[in-house]
């Protein structure tokens, strides 16, 4: 229910034109815009690469991006990118709506955003999703705990686009939460609370946010609970809605097939119809929770093991240092040290996991993973003593190097689709990062020696200040196998949940 997504099928004509706009300029392209490999070659035919090596330890190239930012006459902040490649645009509205504004009436936030495409003045769900299949467009829409979006997109044409802005601008302006909608719903969110119940990773993650986050907005769920969800009324929804989508509290991404007057234009009337007022406050920093370790006894074959601690928030100065540190723990797959340690040397899981998830107040730095229940203990204990000595330590010069070569090759994705693209502009928008962030961060994370790293990840996780939360049965525990180049077995069956 944290994320609900517009009529897709009437896509397919959009699609076809994108994919038809996309080999037209494949097909006129020049030598100057052809891939560098190209630029010394003597015919004119753009280069086709026959070897990795060509690439000689180069990253692939990446869209460079011109960010225009400016503010409405109604507060909502506005970043632009003009990309003409494809006759649509994408917009994207991110409010600080998340369920960390619940204030004290968990899945409010989540209620609200799930019903603003259920009805308008004049339009029931049903028209509304007819109305913007019919157009070719796409709406989607979702709550998270720092922020609430909506997303639209269509095709640039002003006949496609003018009629799918107007629905679109109805739908955020203008919801009538109809009651029908709302039983519906909350009766869809209770029957997942059922289902999180025979899922004991989901009880894990739960209980594990409860016991970091105490007492602050983002230590219950997003979805809201079962004992909250039916209280909440639509005059309750009405007065979240009016607070939190307003326009002072909204930043407008926008990437596409515009002209900067268009663009203006657009961004514009998609604030106007908004509701008037300023932004929300921002989320209060936790406390720092003491070290724990909790077991929620479940009948399963395996057991979740969940490790965390409270990280950092989005402008930390640290961020990248953190990111590329992570990297090569256990945030960038094979070839890390939790993924050689605890899966290839000695085959206790199918993944081990790490990573900081940096929202506007403090959010956790997690290793998750789940393995056989009779060798649970000693799993933890490895996971801690690996995150002890690599906090002592830090990365070697080559495994440094390894992680930044990955991020380089990896980071182009980032701006690879217009979609893509107004996610990164959403998210800049929001933290109050700086235009250039995406070229300062990988600029940033190049320079990165391993003494930094190594600084940056001692001075922000501490292995004995660790909450932790398992969930699977009771067992006697058995010793862990030696490390070995080829371990006996991997965990019995497929990971659950």
């Amino acid at each position: 229910m944290s994320k609900r997504n517009g009529p897709r099928y009437a896509l397919l004509g959009l699609f076809l034109v994108a994919l038809l706009a996309t080999l037209a300029v494949t097909l006129q392209r020049t030598p100057e815009t052809a891939a560098p490999a190209a630029a010394s070659r003597d015919d004119d035919k753009p280069h086709q690469l026959e070897s990795l090596a060509e690439l000689n330890d180069q990253a692939p190239s990446r869209r460079k991006l011109d960010i225009q930012t400016w503010q409405t006459a109604d507060g909502a902040k506005v970043l632009f990118v003009e990309a003409r490649e494809l006759p649509m645009f994408d917009l994207r509205l991110t409010f600080a709506a998340g369920s960390s504004h619940d204030d004290g009436v968990p899945g409010l936030a989540m209620l609200t955003n799930a019903m603003l495409n259920e009805g308008v003045p004049g339009k029931d769900v049903g028209a509304i999703a007819g109305g913007f299949e019919s157009l070719g467009a796409e709406f989607g829409n979702g709550a998270y705990r720092d922020m609430a979006v909506a997303s639209l997109r269509s095709l640039s044409d002003v006949q496609q686009r003018e009629p799918a802005l107007e629905l679109f601008e109805q739908v955020l302006g203008q919801p009538t939460f109809p009651a029908d909608s709302l039983a519906r719903i909350k009766n869809q969110v209770l029957a997942g609370f059922e289902f999180q119940k025979q899922n004991p990773g989901k009880l894990a993650s739960l209980a594990l946010f409860e016991r970091l986050y105490g007492e602050h907005p983002y230590a219950h769920p997003s979805d809201g609970t079962p004992a909250s969800i039916p209280g909440i009324s639509r005059e309750q929804l009405q007065a979240f809605h009016a607070r939190a989508y307003a326009a002072g509290n909204a930043v407008i991404a926008l990437v596409g097939d515009l002209s900067r007057e268009e663009a203006e234009a657009l961004a514009s009337q998609v604030s106007a119809a908004l509701p008037k007022g300023p932004a929300l406050p921002r989320t209060a920093e936790p406390q720092v929770p003491p070290a724990s370790t909790t077991h929620i006894d479940f009948p399963s074959n395996q057991t979740h093991l969940m490790i965390a601690q409270l990280g950092i928030d989005r402008r930390d100065p640290d961020y990248a240092a953190l990111y590329l540190g992570n990297q090569v723990f256990g945030g960038g797959g094979f070839g890390t040290r939790l993924m050689s340690e605890v899966r290839e040397k000695r085959g206790l899981t199918y993944g081990v996991y790490s990573g900081f998830s940096a929202m506007q107040a403090r959010g956790p730095f997690m290793i998750n993973l789940q393995t056989r229940a009779e060798l649970s203990d000693g799993t933890l204990q490895l996971v801690k003593d690996l995150l002890r000595d690599y906090l002592a330590s830090g990365p070697s010069e080559q495994e440094l190097n390894d992680a930044k070569r990955e991020m380089a090759g990896s980071f182009p994705l980032s701006t690879a689709s217009n979609a893509s693209i107004v996610g990164q502009l959403g998210s800049i928008g929001f933290y109050d990062l700086p235009l250039t962030y995406l070229e300062d961060f990988m600029a940033q994370i190049q320079a990165l020696s391993v003494e930094q790293v190594k600084s940056a990840m001692a001075k922000h996780l501490d292995p004995e200040a660790l909450v932790i939360v398992t969930a699977g049965p009771k067992v006697e525990q058995k010793e862990l196998p030696p490390p070995t180049d080829k371990p006996v077995e991997l965990p019995t069956g497929v990971p659950e949940h």
